[in-house]
């Protein structure tokens, strides 16, 4: 398939599609003609890396998952590096939440002394 049918079949520009290919994540197959030449196997492939990327991945953590597909495995997290990748992301995603779970409390705090300036919290007064 050309570069158009495989953009609209994966939800995205021909654009972004080059962008894929200067970044080495799609493989630039041309036909006879010189037209950019695409099959299923670039399909999934860039099904992976949106899928990825709707996750809060970005570009370059995709890259691991597309070798996998690439070198012929069904699934592109079925390698370790895609694997060691997922561990770092829930190692991120941690790290957030616990931060996020901090502010949480303070604002938690400040509310409570927003609505009753007498409140005393932990057995101080605020």
């Amino acid at each position: 398939m050309r570069i158009g049918e495989l953009a609209e079949r994966a939800g995205t520009t021909t654009r972004t599609l080059r962008y894929y290919e200067a970044r080495g994540l799609l493989p630039a197959r041309r036909d006879a003609n010189g037209y950019r030449d695409y099959d299923e196997r670039d399909l999934k492939l860039l099904r992976q890396i949106r899928t990825l990327q709707d996750f809060g991945f970005d570009l370059e953590e995709t890259r691991p998952f597309v070798e996998c597909l690439r070198a012929g495995h069904p699934e592109g997290d079925a390698c370790p590096a895609s694997l060691a990748v997922y561990r770092r992301k829930l190692d991120e995603l941690d790290a957030l939440i616990g931060e996020l779970q901090a502010v949480r409390a303070q604002i938690g705090v400040r509310l409570a002394l927003a609505e009753d300036p007498k409140c005393e919290l932990g057995g101080q007064q605020w």
